[in-house]
């Protein structure tokens, strides 16, 4: 009887032996496996941010000079949203090679239509290019998720002489109309401040889906 119990014990003791052996090897030898970590969109550096800033910054110079109707400053500020586009510091963008993809196609397309506003001679058809701009860059923004500063979103009911609607971006929600600007060639009585928000955007706020 006291043989059995001995033997009980000794096997006992070797389970529980073995079984730390085993357990020790597998913590040592094994690795927890890394999981992958979404990637955050708006993840950018301040580099990136700051590059934006002045592709913003060019545009707003475009924009105020067809709203003083000072053909210089537009073509100055066309040159220099040209190098600024070229600038934007897509290695500081941290996203899905999807949206960057997006993103750098979108700068592409704007430089195309830059590239179409220097070289049209009717301030109508530069202000046209410029409406078209105005759409690749506020969807280059939405890509993106700017979060530098407040975009606004501006409307004209009625940008050219066909009545057609146009768009652009501010800094504020004041309105100060490019499409109506000192030399109004619209053939209507509208003046430059005739406008209205059609959206804000700052990504760095809450935003809903």
């Amino acid at each position: 009887m006291k043989k059995a119990l001995l033997l009980i014990c000794v096997l006992a003791l070797a389970l529980g032996i073995t079984y730390l052996a085993l357990h020790k090897s597998n913590a040592d030898g094994e690795k927890p496996e890394d999981k992958d970590v979404p990637l955050a969109i708006n993840s950018k550096t301040s580099a990136f941010n700051r590059s934006f800033s002045s592709v913003l910054n060019s545009y707003y110079d475009l924009s105020d000079g067809f709203a003083e109707s000072d053909t210089s400053l537009v073509t100055k500020s066309a040159v220099q949203l040209s190098i600024s586009i070229d600038s934007i510091r897509f290695d500081q963008f941290k996203a899905d090679s999807s949206v960057i993809l997006t993103a750098m196609n979108l700068a592409q397309s704007i430089q195309g239509e830059i590239k179409g506003l220097t070289g049209e001679k009717k301030t109508d058809q530069k202000k046209r290019e410029f409406n078209m701009i105005t759409d690749q860059l506020y969807s280059l923004i939405r890509t993106v998720r700017y979060d530098g500063a407040v975009v606004f979103h501006m409307r004209c009911s009625n940008a050219f002489s066909d009545s057609s609607e146009a768009y652009w971006l501010s800094p504020t929600n004041q309105v100060v109309n490019p499409y109506l600007g000192k030399n109004n060639q619209t053939g209507t009585n509208k003046m430059s401040d005739d406008g209205e928000v059609s959206d804000s955007i700052h990504f760095s706020a809450p935003v809903s889906e």
